[in-house]
C-alpha cells in the first residue's frame, strides 16, 4: 500500500494541479503493491493512470492546431513567445516567496473585483538573487497559472549603439504590451536600468535607462511585466520604484533542496539516501544545479541497471556542480 509520505504527495500534487507528479507517485504506489505481491491492484492502478494520462492529453491536440500569438515584423526579432504550462507545484521556493507569488496570482485572477473599488492588481514583478534560483521559472509559473502567452525580451536585439534606436524598439515592445496581454520577461535587466551613478557610466547608456524607466511609468496594460537580474548592486535605484514587488531569491536551504531532489527522483528509490549527508553536499548549490545533480545521479543508476539511488551516486554528482561562494544556504 502507499506510504504516508506518498498519499501526501498525491493530495498536494492533485491541490496543486501538478498532473506529471500525481502521475509519477501514482506509479510508485503501483510498483511497490506489484513487489508486495498485489498484482491484480498494481495493474488496476497502472490502467487507470494510463487512461488519465490519455484523457489529459487528448484536449491539449485539439488546443495546438488553434492560432497562437506570434510575434510579426520588427517585433520577432525582439521577443520570443512560448505557452508554458507551468504550475506552481513546479516551483520549490521558500515559503515567504510562494506566499507572495500565490498572492501576485489571486490578484490577476481578481482583477476585475479589483478594479470595481479602484484598485489594480500587482503587474510588475522585479527577481533579484543568484542564478539558477527560479526567477525565469517564476515567470514561466505566472505565464502557466494565467494561460497567458510568455514573452521573452530579447535584449541583443534591443540594445545598439544609437540610442534612438534602441529606444523605439523598447517603445515597441511597450506597445505590444498593450495590444496582447501576456507576461513579458526583461532577463538580465541590468543591461537596460544600470546604475546612472556608475563611474564608468556613459551618457548614451543613462538615456536607455530613462526611456525604459518612462515606458514604464506610462504603461497602463494589463500585461505582467517580470524584469530578473542576478546583479542587483548594479541597477538604478529609481528602477525598484517603478515595481509593485520585489521578489528576492535565495539558495535553498536544505529543506528545499531535499524537496528539488525528491521531484527530480520521483521514479526512483530513494529511501535509503543518507539526507544528513547529500544535504551538506547541496549547499551552496542554487535550485538548478541540485536538480541537474539529481538528474546525473538518475542516469548513472539507469546505465547501472539500478532503480535505486546510492548515496555516493548523488554526492558525487552535487559535488561535480559548481558551487556559490559566499552564497551558503541556511540549514532547518
Amino acid at each position: 500500500m502507499a506510504t504516508n509520505d506518498q498519499l501526501k504527495a498525491l493530495v498536494k500534487s492533485h491541490a496543486d494541479g501538478d498532473d506529471a507528479q500525481f502521475y509519477a507517485v501514482a506509479m510508485q504506489v503501483a510498483a511497490k503493491a506489484a513487489r508486495s505481491g498485489q498484482s491484480n491492484f498494481a495493474q488496476d492502478l497502472r490502467d487507470l493512470v494510463d487512461d488519465l494520462r490519455k484523457r489529459a492529453t487528448a484536449p491539449s491536440r485539439v488546443a495546438a492546431v488553434v492560432p497562437v500569438t506570434q510575434p510579426r515584423g520588427e517585433l520577432g526579432s525582439l521577443l520570443t513567445v512560448s505557452y508554458p504550462d507551468a504550475r506552481l507545484g513546479d516551483l520549490v521556493l521558500s515559503d515567504d516567496l510562494s506566499a507572495r507569488l500565490k498572492h501576485v496570482l489571486l490578484e490577476q485572477r481578481q482583477r476585475d473585483t479589483l478594479a470595481r473599488h479602484g484598485l489594480r492588481p500587482a503587474r510588475r514583478l522585479l527577481l533579484i538573487g543568484p542564478p539558477g534560483t527560479g526567477k525565469t521559472s517564476t515567470a514561466r509559473v505566472l505565464a502557466g497559472e494565467l494561460g497567458l502567452p510568455l514573452f521573452a525580451i530579447r535584449l541583443d536585439t534591443i540594445i545598439t549603439k544609437f540610442m534612438g534606436e534602441t529606444a523605439a524598439k523598447l517603445r515597441l515592445i511597450f506597445d505590444a504590451l498593450v495590444e496582447t496581454r501576456g507576461v513579458y520577461l526583461f532577463d538580465e535587466v541590468d543591461a537596460l536600468a544600470g546604475d546612472r551613478a556608475a563611474a564608468n557610466d556613459v551618457g548614451e547608456i543613462r538615456r536607455v535607462l530613462n526611456s525604459f524607466l518612462q515606458f514604464l511609468e506610462e504603461d497602463t496594460s494589463e500585461s505582467v511585466i517580470v524584469a530578473a537580474t542576478n546583479h542587483p548592486q548594479l541597477l538604478d535605484n529609481a528602477l525598484y520604484r517603478r515595481f509593485d514587488t520585489v521578489m528576492d531569491f535565495v539558495l535553498p536551504n536544505d529543506a528545499n533542496a531535499q524537496a528539488v531532489i525528491k521531484n527530480r527522483l520521483a521514479l526512483f528509490h530513494i529511501s535509503n539516501l543518507s539526507w544528513p549527508r547529500v544535504l551538506t553536499a547541496a549547499r551552496g548549490l542554487s535550485h538548478a544545479e541540485i536538480a541537474t545533480a539529481a538528474e546525473n545521479a538518475a542516469k548513472h543508476s539507469v546505465l547501472a541497471d539500478r532503480t535505486r539511488i546510492l548515496t555516493s551516486d548523488l554526492i558525487a554528482a552535487l559535488d561535480e556542480r559548481p558551487h556559490l561562494t559566499g552564497q551558503r544556504n541556511q540549514s532547518v
